[in-house]
């Protein structure tokens, strides 16, 4: 257990060393987010002061969904590019020759991403604060954990199987860790409610959990609460297709090893 716990506490770090020598990989954690947040925000601060209070409240569903988005973005990025790092430096086979397990060498990626997030999350929030006038916490209290919870674990799902598709394809297929989390965004209700999608997109909706909880946020901050539906079918979902992603990953990695493609990534 103890050489478990060195090992996956050996690959954070390794993944933290990275920010150490590298001001752009440092600066890339909050630049983007943070040009999102002003843009998005500014122009809402701009209908704030035109609208009534039913834009107003259109205003803060806004803002905490940049919030909300990025975090499921970045849950996802967190163990993508984890591993396409490693790919980049040529660095797969440093690691399959070492005792490190592949549930260790993702867990460490999970680490990577969450504490990424920790810091973007409060970067973002201490924006939207000072220029806003918007509260997280206060707008969502303790709910936000279970809002958040879900959204993790939907963005690491994502990450596993775009980490999966680069283990087995290699550079040919490294868009997608960008696109996926895109190919999405419509369809999970970030910045508007369900009820906007047309009835045959809405079923395809209803089946991510970021819609319960994006419909979720929108829920408590309009009532107070949150409904238990909304996080217990976001939280099956989850299960579901962190199970599946997994299997996934499982299979596209013994594929590229039994093909050798997995010594070889880096060096195409």
């Amino acid at each position: 257990m103890m050489d478990s716990l060195s090992r996956i506490n050996a690959m954070f770090f390794r993944y933290a060393c990275l920010h150490k020598r590298s001001l752009p990989r440092t600066l890339e954690i909050v630049f983007w987010p943070v040009m999102e947040l002003l843009v998005w925000g500014f122009v809402t601060l701009y209908l704030q002061r035109l609208s009534d209070s039913v834009v107003f409240q259109a205003v803060v569903f806004l803002i905490n969904a940049m919030i909300f988005w990025d975090i499921l973005y970045r849950s996802q990025q967190g163990v993508s590019i984890s591993f396409v790092e490693d790919i980049w430096t040529q660095n797969i086979v440093n690691l399959l020759i070492s005792p490190l397990r592949i549930s260790e060498w993702i867990i460490a990626t999970f680490l990577y991403g969450l504490t990424k997030i920790i810091v973007i999350t409060s970067v973002l929030s201490g924006i939207a604060f000072t220029f806003y006038q918007f509260n997280l916490i206060e707008k969502l209290g303790l709910y936000l954990i279970p809002l958040m919870a879900n959204l993790l674990l939907f963005g690491w799902a994502l990450g596993i199987v775009t980490a999966g598709l680069v283990i087995r394809w290699g550079h040919a297929v490294e868009a997608l860790i960008w696109g996926i989390p895109f190919l999405i965004q419509p369809f999970s209700a970030i910045f508007y409610p369900l009820s906007t999608l047309p009835p045959a997109l809405q079923l395809i909706s209803k089946l991510l959990p970021s819609t319960y909880v994006f419909e979720g946020m929108r829920f408590v901050i309009q009532n107070r609460r949150l409904p238990l539906e909304y996080f217990l079918i976001a939280l099956g979902l989850n299960t579901v297709y962190f199970v599946l992603a997994g299997l996934f990953f499982n299979q596209m990695y013994h594929g590229a090893r039994a093909s050798g493609r997995l010594g070889k990534l880096g060096m195409d």
